[in-house]
């Protein structure tokens, strides 16, 4: 039984538009996206436009039970890559057909958005109509404007908003941001919802999720955030302060969360955790990037109530200088040290298969992460995350590949060297089909589809490995996220010579083209 406040609620005789915010993932990953829920309430704010939550594995919606099938826009949030099978299931499930090819003008316009279509839409570029390319709210009432002209199946007529991509055309595009986060939609009604089921509780339950800044400029090779949502943008502190109270006033809620790809980078983070701290309000940030984080902050965190922080060295020293990540261990020592005298329990994510690394750098990890969880006064209230690192489009390693056997043997012996500690290995093949999801082409549209009907076999899917050549045009070479593909091939070859690039908030411009007007 679940029951929520601040759900929208319309007459379908006052709307023109029906319109399915669809999310191919569980109820408490969906609503713990800021992104999702940011949409949902700035659509809603038209009139002529009744915005609806369909919500995996459910095809009606949560506001009137109405069919998926019915609606005149579906809308899939594209936040992970394996939710790409999802996505066909809902459409099969709801008879929809799945190829955009085979349906007709009384079909549903089938569209998505998030980091996934903004990064690569083509392995589901026969599936969908329109694909959303960068911040959704910054052009969606530009589209919804567009579709009433004339709601029907001539795409064409899209084409001039920035920020579409129509797999029909194949079209180039450049990425949509909002430049001004002080006039950027900031939610001060979220839905709220209450449930014994724990599968309908978001990660942030009760909790105000609020958006601090977008976008990261530190350059970890790896990160396709760091890359995609360029430049930098923040919001005043005060006025983050202002949101929060109006949301404590529109629900009672009184746990801010802080959100943004880079939050302990936030340039008036102490001040914006002292603000709140004095508001009486409690304060909780999903990780911290360990390079900005002071004993102060700590301090104010805990005073607030958190009580786990979450950080990511990555890797051993030498290997961190590979992907752009140069955290000395001194640094990283001194905070945990911070972090366990404060009594914090500390969870750490790290990466395997950074190109270069060999069976001794896995051996010497192993010891590194005994090292720190050696510093608490249990080992259980230290927990690993460990991943393997998975090339992404737009980003310095998207020339390299996935060598599963390598992965594979490597996280064997980590496990095995670890196997008194509280750690959890991501599986091989999983981050194997992650990659190939996000690196591929129109072609891993295939398998996707075979999926719903049989379980493709390990073969087959390593028959799709991506295999680029620097030199090669990739296949989402039409997406300008605003990074030109220049300075991606010279990070490319500063992470094979060990050359560090500094954060470009602290040194002269790079030129990597997200800043360009």
């Amino acid at each position: 039984m679940i029951y929520e406040k601040n759900a929208f609620q319309k007459k379908y005789e006052k709307i023109d538009i029906h319109f399915a915010l669809t999310y191919p993932n569980v109820y408490n990953t969906a609503m713990s996206s800021l992104g999702y829920n940011i949409l949902y309430n700035h659509i809603n704010e038209r009139e002529d436009t009744w915005c609806e939550r369909i919500i995996y594995p459910d095809t009606n919606s949560i506001e009137s039970n109405t069919p998926i099938k019915h609606f005149d826009i579906i809308s899939f949030t594209l936040q992970f890559e394996e939710d790409y099978f999802n996505v066909l299931e809902m459409l099969k499930k709801a008879e929809i057909p799945l190829k955009r090819k085979d349906r007709g003008e009384n079909d549903p316009l089938i569209i998505a958005g998030g980091p996934c279509a903004t990064a690569n839409p083509l392995p589901l570029s026969d599936y969908i109509d329109i694909f959303i390319i960068g911040e959704g709210e910054g052009i969606i009432n530009a589209f919804l404007d567009k579709y009433l002209e004339n709601p029907d199946r001539n795409l064409k007529k899209f084409l001039d908003i920035q920020g579409i991509y129509i797999s029909e055309f194949d079209n180039k595009t450049k990425i949509a941001l909002v430049n001004d986060m002080d006039n950027a939609y900031h939610i001060t009604e979220p839905v709220i919802s209450k449930s014994d089921d724990e599968n309908y509780q978001s990660i942030f339950n009760n909790t105000i999720m609020l958006n601090v800044s977008r976008g990261c400029a530190r350059g970890c090779r790896f990160c396709m955030a760091s890359y995609l949502y360029r430049p930098v943008r923040e919001t005043d502190y005060k006025k983050l302060v202002d949101i929060a109270i109006k949301n404590r006033q529109n629900t009672g809620l009184n746990k801010v969360t802080l959100i943004g790809a880079a939050v302990s980078d936030y340039s008036n983070l102490d001040k914006l955790t002292e603000s709140l701290e004095k508001e009486g309000f409690q304060i909780s940030t999903p990780s911290l990037r360990i390079e900005s984080i002071s004993r102060k902050t700590l301090e104010t965190l805990k005073k607030s109530g958190l009580k786990t922080i979450t950080l990511a060295p990555e890797s051993i020293e030498r290997l961190r200088r590979v992907i752009n990540k140069d955290i000395s261990d001194e640094k990283i020592f001194s905070v945990i040290k911070d972090a366990v005298d404060l009594d914090f329990k500390i969870k750490l994510y790290f990466l395997i298969g950074i190109p270069g690394e060999t069976k001794e750098d896995i051996k010497d990890l192993a010891e590194y992460m005994k090292k720190i969880a050696g510093m608490h006064k249990s080992i259980r209230n230290v927990k690993f995350s460990v991943n393997p690192i998975i090339p992404k489009p737009h980003t310095p390693l998207q020339w390299e590949g996935y060598d599963f056997k390598d992965i594979k043997n490597k996280t064997r012996l980590l496990k095995k060297e670890m196997q008194k500690y509280n750690i959890k290995c991501e599986s091989p093949k999983k981050s194997m089909i992650q990659y190939i999801l996000s690196c591929g082409n129109r072609q891993v549209g295939e398998i996707i589809e075979k999926s719903l009907t049989k379980q493709p076999t390990l073969k087959e899917w390593r028959e799709l490995l991506p295999d680029y050549d620097i030199s090669d045009e990739l296949p989402w070479s039409n997406i300008d996220v605003g990074v030109n593909e220049r300075f991606l091939k010279i990070e490319n070859k500063r992470l094979k010579n060990l050359k560090q690039t500094p954060w470009c908030e602290t040194s002269p411009c790079y030129n990597c083209g997200a800043c360009e007007k």
